[in-house]
């Protein structure tokens, strides 16, 4: 960890050389490489036989490789210390003690101030890597995208008035006065953090020279008046963005940052006009805003689901409040910076529509077929639909980011948490598959089967809806986030206390493909062919197919299942999906909560075999199964435009919580050209067949096989997970197989 007086020039060599393996890089006494740019420009490619562009400078380059290599990540410490060893707390609120632990946050976190980076504020704590307040030592804030663009608009100063004005206004209880006050203290302390960051740069100004110093001076020009005030630049933009978000990962909260480029694309056209910058400048100064997502890198010792997962995602393109397009070159470049830096820390969803230009569409399969998983797609024009039929004002819904994942929500309005549920149990509850078939119902029809399955459901979903009427409700204290909320100032009321507009806890079912895949394969081989009874495909479900691989191998390929653009299989699955949000929608809200309806697993593929028996669709206990809204791993067998429809057959206005698909495509199939026009044709068809979200993974099989024998290899191999993408090499052998068991698909 660098000392307060930050790292010097010698240090920064050091360090670098030994990043990157060991005299790679070297630099001039401007900074500038000299040497080893071509065996850098290696070390940052992405893992298909696509070559990354070289646009970015070796300066850039090397603050990216040390991110990546974990150096930053590895460098944060423990607070190492409680509240209670502060001050005295007696008498002290929970709101003001968590608003004083920022206080001593602000005041002694180490700083890391860097040479050659255009901007700068650092989570240097290692307790907020694990989702923790340091110092607080309790839980933080995840799964919501806080107002970084109205703070950005108005400036800390604009917040705070509007904290001044509501306790001059008046008629606040005790709680709410306190409210309030933890905010302020919490932007006294942002004001604090700043503060020693200009200390620091005058003092490195003060110690250098030549290109050194005059980059220490531009930072400190761009950081000088913001994020107090509002920005007059787009260097200023991006250093205030950053500076706001870094403060609130320092204090453990794990935010999406948004729509990036309708925060940023005005400052830079209007710098573009003036000639205050360039292009290049501005890809630059973005650049460094990507590096700085990978300072988490290697915070987190051991294996599970893959590095990456702090919820910093960004959303690119779509309409804006008003339904006017808001593409602009910061959309452009921030693609350019995923292309050649390949840093996966910042998941990407670029919103389409029918009218999105094949301009965008083509940069977007262009940085797709790099792999990564890194830039993922919605359909707004469904999504939005959704919001609106839910009950979101147009305008509203029309701003919609997600929550650290791809669930909608309203960005700087909203508290989200959403529940998961596995559809799977449910059926296993309605048969049951339990191994001792003495009490196996006897359902005459399929029908009569199917609609104990629905009772099912429909508890889950009251389960959900009863558990959903208490939520956050005198909840604990988040003050830092609650500043940046709207509600929580003109209520009075934290984040986890009914403060922000929306509260909303989402129910989320899981394992829809194989419980419908199964559904079919009852259906199927005992009431229509009569194969056999239902109660001796239980017994065979209850022993595990043991004795029977013949049937289950039959079953495996001779019943077509969700994947395949089977109207017969998909069918199942629309009868399913419609049951299920017909009943999440007879609930919009209750008790102050919103409950949209979404789909996913999120992972919990691997976590829920352990209460998943053998299943009627050819599955043996302990398989991992179908990831979120996509084909069971196997059963999509025709290509990725078959998967696309069958996906697409739902009508994903009834969902506004989202549901996604995934698909594994093959590198070889999308070279040149004709694989790029693939890919667009792919989201075009998406678009157009009213799909929802979806994610593209261009990534071989083979090469993940031989990542998961020799990590060594494969250091950077990013790989999409759910709603964000990791490392392969962070992932544990589970989680890694999920991966791999993924269809390989050709377009």
């Amino acid at each position: 960890m660098a000392k307060d007086n930050g790292i010097n020039r010698r240090d920064f060599l050091r360090t670098g050389a030994a990043a990157l393996g060991g005299g790679l890089l070297y630099l001039s006494a401007g900074g500038q490489a000299e040497a080893g740019s071509e065996k850098l420009m290696q070390t940052l490619t992405s893992p298909t036989t696509f070559p990354s562009p070289k646009r970015l400078s070796d300066i850039t380059h090397a603050l990216a490789q040390r991110g990546l290599s974990g150096e930053f990540g590895r460098a944060t410490v423990s607070a190492g210390v409680k509240l209670e060893d502060l001050m005295d707390v007696t008498g002290v609120s929970e709101e003001m003690r968590c608003a004083h632990a920022i206080e001593f946050i602000a005041e002694r976190a180490p700083l890391r101030i860097l040479p050659g980076e255009r901007i700068v504020g650092s989570a240097t704590y290692n307790e907020a890597v694990h989702h923790a307040i340091p110092i607080y030592n309790k839980g933080s804030v995840s799964h919501t995208t806080l107002g970084f663009d109205k703070a950005l608009r108005v400036g800390y100063k604009g917040l705070r008035k509007e904290i001044e004005d509501r306790q001059t206004r008046g008629g606040l209880d005790d709680k709410g006065a306190d409210v309030l006050n933890a905010m302020k203290l919490c932007l006294d302390a942002a004001g604090l953090w700043h503060g020693r960051h200009l200390k620091q740069l005058s003092e490195l100004i003060a110690q250098s020279s030549g290109d050194e110093k005059a980059g220490y001076e531009r930072v400190y020009a761009n950081l000088r008046s913001v994020p107090e005030n509002t920005p007059t630049t787009f260097a200023e933009a991006v250093q205030s963005l950053w500076f706001m978000y870094a403060f609130q990962r320092l204090c453990g909260n794990w935010s999406g940052i948004g729509r990036i480029d309708e925060m940023l694309g005005p400052y830079l056209k209007h710098d573009l006009a003036s000639g205050k910058t360039t292009l290049d400048e501005a890809r630059e100064d973005l650049a460094h805003f990507w590096v700085k997502g990978t300072e988490w890198i290697g915070g987190i010792e051991g294996r599970g689901s893959g590095d990456a997962q702090h919820y910093q995602n960004i959303v690119l393109a779509g309409v804006d409040a008003h339904g006017n397009e808001i593409t602009n070159e910061v959309t452009y470049l921030v693609l350019d910076v995923v292309e050649e830096l390949h840093i996966s820390d910042y998941p990407i969803a670029v919103r389409l529509n029918s009218h999105t230009p094949d301009k965008l569409l083509k940069r977007i399969a262009e940085v797709q077929r790099h792999g990564g998983g890194i830039v993922a797609v919605y359909n707004e024009d469904v999504v939005i639909k959704s919001l609106c039929k839910f009950g979101y004002p147009l305008d509203e819904a029309r701003r919609f980011a997600n929550d650290g994942c791809w669930e909608a929500i309203v960005p700087g309005k909203t508290n989200f948490i959403y529940s998961p549920q596995d559809t799977l149990l449910m059926l296993q509850k309605a048969l049951p598959l339990s191994g001792d078939t003495k009490g196996n119902p006897d359902y005459p029809d399929f029908d009569g089967l199917y609609a104990a399955f629905a009772k099912e459901l429909q508890t889950a979903v009251d389960a959900h809806n009863a558990g959903a009427d208490g939520y956050s409700v005198g909840g604990g204290p988040a003050p830092l986030v609650s500043l940046m909320i709207e509600g929580c100032i003109e209520k009075a009321r934290g984040y986890y206390d009914r403060g922000p507009k929306y509260t909303v806890l989402a129910p989320h079912m899981g394992g829809i493909a194989n419980t419908a895949n199964s559904l079919l394969a009852i259906k199927k081989l005992v009431y229509d062919e009569k194969l056999l009874t239902l109660s001796e495909f239980l017994d065979i479900l209850g022993s595990d197919w043991e004795g029977q691989e013949n049937l289950r191998r039959m079953v495996l390929s001779r019943i077509e299942f969700y994947g395949n653009d089977s109207d017969e299989a998909d069918a199942m699955v629309k009868r399913v999906f419609d049951d299920y949000t017909s009943m999440a929608a007879k609930v919009r809200e209750r008790n102050g909560v919103l409950r949209p309806a979404g789909i996913s697993t999120f992972g919990r593929e691997i976590e829920w075999r352990a209460h998943r028996t053998a299943t009627a669709d050819g599955h043996r206990k302990g398989e991992i199964l179908a990831t979120n809204f996509s084909p069971s791993p196997g059963t999509d067998k025709i290509g990725p435009t078959a998967a696309l429809k069958s996906y697409c057959k739902m009508d994903f206005s009834n969902l506004p919580n989202i549901g996604t698909v995934e698909l594994k495509v093959l590198p070889a199939s999308v070279k040149g050209e004709q694989g790029v026009r693939a890919l667009v044709g792919l989201m075009k068809s998406f678009v157009k067949l009213g799909g929802c979200f979806m994610h593209i993974d261009v990534v071989d099989t083979a090469m993940l096989l031989d990542a998961q024998r020799h990590p060594e290899k494969y250091p950077n191999l990013s790989v999409r997970i759910a709603g964000w993408s990791a490392r392969f090499a962070t992932m544990d052998k589970n989680w890694q197989d999920m991966v791999i068991g993924r269809t390989q698909q050709a377009v």
